[in-house]
């Protein structure tokens, strides 16, 4: 049922270590770029405008010091101010900047737009990754590789396309002005001069780009410690690990240190190198056009056109080495960017998927047929689960910690794929329909709830983007949550802060219950939902829980079994086996492992109550008693 993503690129040529080329990479971007071919085939008309203007300039101050040089033939002749010359230096001056500016104009939306279109295709392809991926990630790293690998795509397209191509067409245009006008000096020294300055600082830049990965690297490790002491910041606190945490983190920048001192240092023998080359060349043309003028060979406007060439190619030579180490550099970052989109989608659509349909008014029938599942190889975590939640019923799942219950929800929302069997909704295979309109079906309320870093309204909003304040407030007061909000400052425009860490955990399980009511799911899973309440408030939302699933297919994930004795249908879990099954007087008349724990948990509850008769504090104790039965 697998089948690897089909992005719309070509597949790229990984090398076997798993690094792609930069000729691979480049590929990858060209199609990003080619969608607006007619922008940039006219600014590239503009960058040889730009140029044929820039090598213009110097012949015409050529011209211009050949006419005012005295002549000794014509002693008596009159110099007249050759305002036609002075025109045209002017104006080929001005074409070079307006050509220029016009080229950033034209591509400027080329450039913006692939790095939008590449960073939102990279987004949407993290979201269509499997739940394995993303719990193996490390959010720090991967999102510096994302920041790096999307700027990255700029600077390439401005190293290569705007300095690396006019300084190569400007190159080509002296060469051939000078190979026909001059002598073949002029032409050897310069191609030697290039050809020697490419080689080296290719040789040297190829060298170094080993240290860009590192230091790249070690950035995305270092970042990476940092995000996630900063997204645990209160475990720092409670085990006072400041110093720790500053050590872990200190250990990543000095690693990172040493590979910029390598780099920087390479970089110095590079520039050096580079400065001879480029110093001998321009000596050695510097040379001949003198000993031309000497020899009456060339003019004192050839000696300046040549000397106003050289000073043109110094510069742009000078940088070429700059820019081919960017260019390098940007595309060891895309990289890193492009790899995210190499990940393949463990868990893809099949060829043909049809929207989930739910036959039932009241809920769909989830069917678990000879379930087998394991998350490795190694480690099989459900063995032949086989049960039938029929449409408007609630199944509640209960079992020791590790047995496979969260795993039932999770393949119920296809995070995984099953090795063996399979899972249908109204007799419809989950493999065989989209996963979006399985999972607009499904509703969850969570044991751990995470929030968005933004307003309580936007998060319960979250359920149904788009909804309206009374809906949201609605919902709200049905979760028991609308007088607290209320209460606060701001109201619904409070800030729940990183992971929602500004409310409680019976708060933050309100507001997961309010935009789960909000999305108004056929299906409901409830995994301890009520973990996190207080008593009194537990036994507003359970029976408000009762409410909701009356007329919707539920499943329910609890340690608490007193929260699920009315469910219509009980699976005892163990070691990933449904070991009992049926209803709560059923499974208690079985004495088996159902009843063993109801009556763990009715005695801790009895010897509690008793402790409370005592202490006569009857409210704290009985959440503690809660809160004891949520753990057991």
């Amino acid at each position: 049922m697998r089948r690897r993503e089909n992005t719309g690129r070509n597949t790229p040529s990984i090398s076997p270590d798993g690094k792609r080329g930069d000729w691979s990479t480049v590929k990858t971007l060209l199609p990003y770029l080619w969608a607006y071919k007619w922008r940039v085939l006219l600014a590239l008309s503009f960058l040889v405008g730009a140029k044929l203007a820039n090598v213009g300039v110097p012949l015409v101050l050529k011209s211009l010091v050949d006419k005012l040089t005295f002549n000794p033939a014509h002693p008596a002749s009159v110099m007249v101010l050759p305002v036609g010359i002075l025109v045209a230096y002017g104006a080929l001056r001005l074409s070079t900047t307006m050509f220029t500016e016009l080229r950033e104009f034209v591509f400027a939306k080329v450039t913006q737009r692939a790095v939008r279109t590449i960073a939102l295709q990279v987004f949407r392809h993290l979201h269509a990754l499997s739940l394995r991926f993303h719990l193996n990630r490390q959010t720090g790293g991967m999102t510096r590789d994302i920041e790096r690998g999307t700027r990255a795509v700029s600077s390439l397209v401005s190293y290569a396309l705007f300095s690396i191509v006019p300084t190569l067409l400007e190159i080509s245009l002296v060469l051939i002005y000078l190979s026909t006008h001059y002598d073949i000096w002029f032409s050897l020294i310069t191609v030697t001069a290039l050809t020697t300055y490419i080689v080296f600082t290719i040789s040297v830049t190829e060298w170094r780009t080993s240290f860009r990965r590192t230091m790249n690297e070690l950035d995305s490790k270092a970042n990476t410690k940092a995000i996630d002491s900063l997204i645990n910041y209160e475990t720092v606190k409670y085990f006072g690990n400041e110093d720790y945490e500053a050590r872990r983190y200190d250990e990543g920048l000095q690693h990172y240190e040493s590979a910029a001192v390598k780099s920087q240092s390479s970089l110095s023998l590079l520039n050096t190198g580079q400065s001879m080359i480029i110093a001998t060349a321009v000596s050695l043309i510097l040379w001949r056009a003198t000993q031309g003028v000497i020899d009456g060979k060339m003019s004192l406007g050839d000696l300046v056109l040549v000397n106003a060439f050289m000073i043109q190619l110094y510069i742009p030579l000078h940088f070429l080495g700059v820019l081919y180490r960017e260019i390098k550099q940007s595309l060891a970052d895309m990289e890193r960017l492009f790899s995210l989109l190499d990940q393949n989608r463990e868990i893809a659509d099949a060829e043909g998927a049809r929207a989930l349909t739910i036959n039932h008014a009241e809920g769909g029938e989830i069917c678990f047929q000879h379930v087998d599942f394991s998350y490795e190889p190694n480690r099989q975590i459900l063995f032949d689960v086989n049960f039938t939640i029929a449409a408007g019923t609630t199944t509640a799942v209960v079992g020791h910690s590790g047995s496979g219950k969260s795993t039932l929800s999770r393949l119920l929302f296809r995070f995984y794929d099953i090795q063996s069997g399979a899972i249908t909704i109204d007799g419809q295979d989950l493999r065989m329909v989209t996963q979006s309109s399985v999972r607009s079906a499904i509703g969850i309320v969570p044991q751990d709830t995470v929030l968005f870093n933004d307003t309580i309204e936007y998060n319960i909003a979250y359920g149904k983007p788009g909804s309206t304040k009374e809906e949201i407030v609605a919902v709200a007061k049905a979760a028991y949550i609308h007088e607290f909000i209320e209460s606060l400052p701001e109201g619904y425009a409070t800030m729940v802060g990183e992971r929602g860490l500004k409310l409680s955990g019976g708060e933050k399980q309100r507001v997961a219950i309010a935009r789960t009511l909000l999305k108004n799911p056929s299906i409901l899973i409830f995994d301890e939902a009520t973990s996190a309440l207080d008593s009194r408030s537990e036994q507003m939302i359970q029976a408000q829980l009762k409410e909701i699933a009356r007329h919707r297919t539920s499943l329910v994930i609890a340690h608490r079994l007193s929260t699920i004795i009315d469910a219509q249908q009980i699976l005892v879990m163990d070691k990933g086996h449904i070991v009992e099954r049926g209803t709560h007087p059923q499974l208690l008349a079985l004495q088996g492992a159902y009843a063993q724990m109801w009556a763990r948990q009715q005695s801790k509850k009895t010897q509690t109550s008793e402790e409370l008769d005592e202490a006569g504090d009857s409210d704290f104790l009985i959440d503690e008693t809660d809160r004891q039965l949520a753990g057991a």
